[in-house]
Formats: C-alpha cells, sequence, structure tokens
C-alpha cells in the first residue's frame, strides 16, 4: 500500500504499551503518519489488550487526542441496529415487524410497497427506499458546503417517507439508505416508549460501559474539530436533525474499542444475545471480496473466519471500526478530516487485514 502523499509526518507518540506491544506501537506511528488529516488516532485491541497511537498533520489540541469523542457519521448505524436488536431480544418488537406498526398512526405511506418495509429491511439496506430523501437533495446540490440534515427534523422525515415510493419492493434489492437507518429512529423510539437518544444509552451505552459515547455535542473542548478538504479550514459540529440514528452517536477512541471489544467477547457483556444477532449473515452481495451483509456489519472472508467492519464519515471527520472474532481483533481509527487523499479508511482496514493475515500465520 502507497503513502497517502510525499509529505511524511512524525506520529505523535501518546500511547498505552505494554513489553510486547512496542512493535505494535511503532507500527500504528507509522501508519497514523500515512493519514492526511489534522488528527488521527488508531486503536488496536487484541484479546482485550489495547494500543493506542495519535498523530495528524496539526499541532496536538489541548485536550489530548485519544480523549477527544469523534463524529462518527455511518459508523453510528451499528449502534441503532444493535439497539434493535436489544430490543427484539426483550420482546418488545421484532424485526420483521412492519415500520408502519412502530410509526404514529398518522403516517399512512402513499405507496403499497412501503407498507411492505420491515425493520429487518431497514437495518440491513434492503428497504428499497432512496439513499436520502429526494426533498434532501435540492438543498445538498444548491449549497454542497452546508448541512442539509440539520434542517430536515424527524417530523419532515416521516411526511418524506409517506410520500416516497421505493425503488424496488422490499427485500428484493441492497440499496445503501441513511433515510432507510433514520427511520429506524423513531420506530425504536415508538416502540421503546422513551426518545431514541434515551433508549441508545439505557439499553447499549450504560450496560457496555461505554461512557465517553453520546449523540450531541459535549461541553467546550470535549469534541473534536473537523476540517474541510484543505485541512485548515473547520467545519461546524455535524447536526443530523431527524437522521440521528443514521449518523449522530460521537465516541472516544477508547469508548470505540471497548464496543469493539463487546462484539468479540459477547458472553461477557450483558447484551450477548444482541452482540451475537447483529454478526449473523443476512444476505450475501458477492462482489469481488465476497461481500456478505450481517445485520449492520460488513463483513469479508479473511484468514481463520470472517472479518467485520463498517466506516462512517461526516462533513468533517471520518471513522472506522473492524473486528476479528476468530483471532480477538479489532481496529479502530478516526480522523479530524473528509476526503478520498486522506485514505484513512483504506489504511485502518488495510492493518487489519495484515494483522488477522499475521494472527493467522503465528
Amino acid at each position: 500500500m502507497s503513502p497517502a502523499g510525499s509529505r511524511t509526518a512524525p506520529a505523535e507518540p501518546r500511547v498505552n504499551i505494554c513489553g510486547s506491544e512496542a512493535a505494535l506501537t511503532d507500527r500504528l506511528a507509522r501508519e497514523a503518519a500515512r493519514v492526511d488529516a489534522p488528527d488521527v488516532v488508531l486503536g488496536v485491541t487484541r484479546h482485550g489488550r489495547r494500543t493506542v497511537v495519535t498523530g495528524g498533520r496539526a499541532q496536538p489540541p489541548a485536550t489530548p487526542r485519544e480523549a477527544l469523542r469523534y463524529e462518527l457519521g455511518s459508523l453510528s448505524k451499528t449502534y441503532t441496529v444493535l439497539l434493535l436488536a436489544t430490543l427484539a431480544g426483550e420482546g418488545v418488537l421484532h424485526q420483521d415487524d412492519p415500520l408502519t406498526a412502530h410509526l404514529p398512526p398518522a403516517v399512512r405511506p402513499a405507496h403499497s410497497t412501503a407498507h411492505r418495509i420491515t425493520l429487518r429491511h431497514l437495518a440491513t439496506h434492503t428497504s428499497g427506499l432512496p439513499r436520502v430523501p429526494h426533498a434532501l437533495v435540492p438543498g445538498a446540490l444548491l449549497r454542497p458546503h452546508s448541512n442539509g440534515y440539520a434542517r430536515f427534523g424527524t417530523e419532515r422525515l416521516l411526511r418524506s417517507f409517506a410520500a416516497t415510493r421505493p425503488r424496488h419492493p422490499a427485500g428484493r434489492r441492497w440499496i445503501y439508505s441513511n433515510f432507510g437507518i433514520a427511520l429506524l429512529g423513531p420506530a425504536l423510539s415508538h416502540a421503546g416508549g422513551g426518545s431514541f437518544p434515551a433508549l441508545l444509552g439505557t439499553r447499549v451505552l450504560r450496560p457496555l460501559g461505554l461512557t465517553g459515547t453520546t449523540l450531541g455535542p459535549g461541553p467546550a473542548g470535549a469534541d473534536a474539530v473537523g476540517h474541510r478538504r484543505d485541512g485548515r479550514t473547520p467545519v461546524p459540529a455535524a447536526d443530523m436533525g431527524g437522521f440521528g440514528a443514521a449518523g449522530a452517536v460521537r465516541a472516544t477512541p477508547h469508548d470505540l474499542l471497548g464496543f469493539l471489544e463487546a462484539h468479540l467477547d459477547p458472553a461477557g457483556t450483558p447484551l450477548s444475545g444482541p452482540l451475537r444477532a447483529v454478526q449473523q449473515p443476512q444476505l450475501h452481495r458477492g462482489g469481488e471480496r465476497g461481500e456478505t451483509h450481517t445485520l449492520t456489519w460488513f463483513q469479508h472472508p479473511a484468514p481463520g473466519g470472517p472479518l467485520l467492519f463498517h466506516a462512517g464519515a461526516t462533513f468533517g471527520q471520518q471513522a472506522f471500526c473492524g473486528f476479528h472474532p476468530a483471532s480477538g481483533t479489532g481496529l479502530t481509527a478516526v480522523a479530524t478530516r473528509r476526503y478520498r487523499g486522506c485514505r484513512l479508511v483504506p489504511t485502518a482496514y488495510d492493518l487489519l487485514y495484515a494483522l488477522v493475515e499475521e494472527a493467522a500465520a503465528g
């Protein structure tokens, strides 16, 4: 894998290290230097033993990079679907319930195909709904640097669903849909009898001990600041409006590692059933890597067993999480810049796959 650019920047050696982890720390520092972003954090957990390295092109912020909360964008979907699996495990709902059964009675879809969409269809991106509501597209085209989600609240989201004709019958095709996952927010709220943030907190975050994870901005200095493509212009904190379930989670790197560790060892958590449920394959999409989709994670074949992962981005930040149950390995990566040349996601994925290969060979 080639470096992200011709510049080289020394990684900032803020690390958790113990004995034989020195080689891994050096390796993470080299990989962090390849990511072209003001702030970068890479973290690895192996059988519960963590190694974290920070770096970046900018001067370190006042709060250590590994202590900041980062915007996860679409990686938030893995938390939302875990909440779905948790409520299903409690008998509050069933994954194959129609979406309309868990929305206010006033929400009456105009198209018959929309009535057949289930909660499972939303989670697995097989609902037939487009990536975003049609009403969101014109604003995004006219104001590409503004956040259209902030002006698109839950009521507008539900009205858009009622008016949208799905592109395909539910269950027929896979179409990545922020729209679909966003609708899980009000559906889970209706079924669970509380707000989506409150349900996520009480049913998922608190049981897993994720005290550094939230759906909203924190006090000054608690959150990482994203940047535009130039790497200098700061981007305001992402307000996801009615799309909170699809992209509003913020988390510290250590909480991300804790989230991965829960998936690697479900039996050691209060959510063992839901954590296993979200890892079960749901559909096979084929492709060069043999793409499979579980209830929430992307899955690729890897030495010793499948590798599961998800990435996400907001207007100025990126995040990646992946794990390999067979080797007990998980990796997380965050950066405060969003553009293709940043190379956070491919760097993180390739590093995780290499660690998995080495574990299988050793």
